[in-house]
């Protein structure tokens, strides 16, 4: 089992999406998503940082069930919810499933990571893009806002530079992490993503299914 883990710089409810009950990893995090020795049962963590106001804390933490290509992920019924809508919710706004394939080339529907006149931003696209797959996850752990800090005895799994880690994290580290986080959370959504605060709008209340 691996454990990759980096540093989040903003958190929107994009990547991770943590909505409408399974987690998503489709877009950012390319070399994480790429990654070779990525595989089922796996997980990935991600952490606060000073930008957050949140360093050495949990923002949200998945095993990896699922891995899908884009063109797999846009076209399964299951996450037609995931797709974005601009007018709708917050939790609708940041949906990532937005790329697809047309004639061979993967291409951007309009979403977050659009230009403000909707048309394609080819930098999010190829970045995105060359992360090849989507990860899914029905068991995880999305704090956001109520992050929990990471114990003294496990802030090695944290990530202290640019990019991510997982080759130096002991296996004895792995393990307690896991039995940390599964013995003291229930799988699910805890809070609110940690940017949503910019927006000037009532406190949100999720439909339950969300």
């Amino acid at each position: 089992m691996n454990i990759f883990s980096y540093k989040l710089d903003h958190d929107f409810g994009l990547a991770p999406n943590p909505f409408w009950g399974t987690m998503t990893l489709a877009v950012c995090k390319g070399q994480i998503r790429s990654n070779k020795n990525l595989k089922k049962d796996d997980w990935i963590v991600g952490t606060g940082s000073k930008k957050l106001r949140m360093l050495d804390r949990i923002i949200y933490a998945m095993r990896v069930e699922e891995i899908l290509p884009f063109d797999a992920y846009w076209n399964d019924p299951r996450f037609e919810c995931k797709k974005p809508h601009l007018k709708g919710s917050l939790a609708q706004i940041y949906g990532d499933n937005f790329y697809h394939i047309v004639d061979g080339k993967v291409v951007q529907d309009v979403s977050t990571h659009s230009f403000d006149d909707n048309s394609p931003n080819l930098i999010h696209l190829k970045r995105d893009a060359n992360g090849k797959n989507v990860l899914l996850s029905n068991h995880f752990y999305y704090f956001g806002n109520e992050a929990p800090c990471v114990p003294r005895e496990l802030l090695s799994i944290c990530c202290n530079g640019r990019g991510y880690h997982y080759r130096d994290i002991s296996e004895d580290i792995k393990t307690m992490f896991v039995e940390w986080i599964e013995s003291n959370y229930e799988c699910g959504i805890h809070g609110d993503p940690v940017n949503w605060k910019q927006y000037k709008r009532p406190e949100m209340v999720l439909p339950k299914d969300v």
